[in-house]
């Protein structure tokens, strides 16, 4: 029985044979997925539990051949309410942006060429004067992340010397990046004051030596503490670090260009106010709150970004023109403060009101079948939700969401019907009720989402 069964198995030339000319893969990645495959039959048929024959066994690899074809990046409808999802790639690129990319990066481009003097240039130019206008620094750097930005800054400050840091600001972030682990990386050493709640402007006057390479100040962009606390105000730690003749870099996590509460988010100090108060390094992230690629930016005073810009480390941590033209044009959608450019996506998601969020539920759901409304249990709910990425910790943003009670199906089967249909859907469940919050989801993929929810 189980030699029949082995008898069943195609050889890789025979599967190759039937395969289809416009497979666009690799012949030996072809190859692997096919022997791949052909050990899980023979697997089948040693335990006696192959019930397929030869030609349903060659159309079974074939279709897994075909299904790798297909590229494993998906564009998707984000239904969970949080707009800077870090699993969803954080801030999401409107088309505009991509084609004005797109088309200056179609062939050879200017990345580190003059072309007023015909000599090499420098790829840091393309951002700079306009980044330091916008953040009020002196200078800046564009890095690949802002983890990268800073253990560059500390290594270049204060290497074989000592970082100050609050023991209350000693975070750690998704991934395992802990504050401490950098400072270590960076061949500094760590040097606590203060305790988990409270941290006084005299505990880092006494910590100050003549081995002290820098003062750290590290934004709490993912927690609170609340109670018994003090911190001590920034402009307080800059003040001192002027007197001592040390430099200061804050580690602003997410940074934000505009001022957050003139649109009903929760007040977030930008990175113009946070200059203006004396700090000599900052750094932060150019994919939250900015609303552009993966990258990390290093303003500051000159001489200080000079020296870390020297950095042999640098290299390594440089962005590529893809990143340097996105970072360009999402820089070149903020007017001020106060107003930005609708192409800026994350920022039209995070401020779009709740009252057009209901104007979208109910669009929706007056285009799908009542009788599918009833299966579904299908009902608009008001939500709060979270911008993510550890911006904007402190308060949560009226949102509204479709609120789901399948009477035929669990909640978890639900959750992945979207999941997997023709256009995935990403939503969150809560008890027995799934939710898909209209927060996040771009108001070109409504019609996407109503095609989604007929089909499950």
């Amino acid at each position: 029985m189980i030699k029949g069964q082995l008898k069943e198995l195609p050889s890789v030339s025979q599967v190759l044979h039937e395969i289809k000319s416009d497979i666009s893969l690799h012949n030996r990645y072809i190859k692997e997925i096919i022997n791949c495959e052909i050990k899980l039959y023979r697997k089948l048929a040693q335990a006696n539990k192959l019930d397929f024959k030869r030609k349903e066994i060659i159309s079974r690899i074939i279709n897994e051949v075909v299904r790798l074809d297909q590229s494993s990046i998906k564009n998707i409808i984000n239904g969970t309410g949080i707009v800077l999802h870090t699993g969803f790639g954080r801030a999401p690129i409107s088309k505009k942006i991509i084609n004005r990319v797109a088309n200056k990066l179609d062939g050879y481009i200017n990345l580190e060429f003059d072309l007023l003097e015909g000599k090499r240039g420098y790829r840091q130019n393309h951002l700079s004067r306009m980044s330091n206008a916008i953040f009020g620094s002196q200078s800046s750097l564009l890095v690949n992340n802002n983890a990268s930005a800073v253990l560059l800054s500390l290594n270049s400050l204060a290497e074989g010397k000592d970082v100050i840091i609050s023991r209350g600001q000693e975070v750690e972030i998704g991934g395992s990046f802990r504050i401490p682990d950098i400072i270590q990386k960076s061949h500094a050493n760590l040097v606590e004051v203060g305790t988990t709640n409270r941290t006084h402007l005299i505990d880092y006057e006494k910590a100050i030596s003549t081995t002290t390479g820098v003062i750290l100040w590290a934004h709490t962009s993912n927690y609170i503490v609340k109670g018994f606390t003090k911190e001590v105000p920034l402009i307080d730690l800059a003040l001192l670090s002027k007197k001592k003749r040390v430099p200061l870099v804050v580690d602003l996590g997410s940074g934000t260009i505009i001022s957050t509460d003139n649109y009903n988010l929760p007040k977030e100090k930008n990175i113009k106010e946070i200059s203006n108060m004396g700090a000599d390094i900052i750094t932060f992230s150019g994919d939250k709150l900015i609303g552009g690629p993966q990258c990390g930016f290093i303003i500051g005073k000159k001489r200080y970004v000079n020296k870390i810009s020297k950095n042999p480390l640098h290299r390594t941590y440089r962005c590529d023109k893809w990143t340097i033209a996105f970072m360009e044009e999402t820089l070149k959608t903020f007017y001020s403060e106060e107003k930005f450019d609708s192409s800026n996506q994350s920022l039209k998601l995070l401020t779009t009101p709740r009252k057009e969020l209901i104007a979208r539920g109910e669009r929706i759901i007056d285009n799908i079948p009542k009788n599918k409304i009833k299966v579904l249990g299908i009902t608009l709910e008001e939500s709060l939700v979270e911008a993510g990425s550890g911006s904007l910790p402190l308060k949560s943003i009226p949102s509204i969401a479709l609120k789901f009670r399948p009477h035929k199906l669990s909640v978890s089967s639900l959750a992945k019907a979207f999941r997997l249909g023709s256009y995935p859907v990403v939503g969150y469940t809560k008890g027995n009720v799934f939710y898909i919050d209209l927060k996040a989801v771009l108001p070109r993929q409504i019609s996407h989402l109503i095609d989604s929810i007929k089909q499950v």
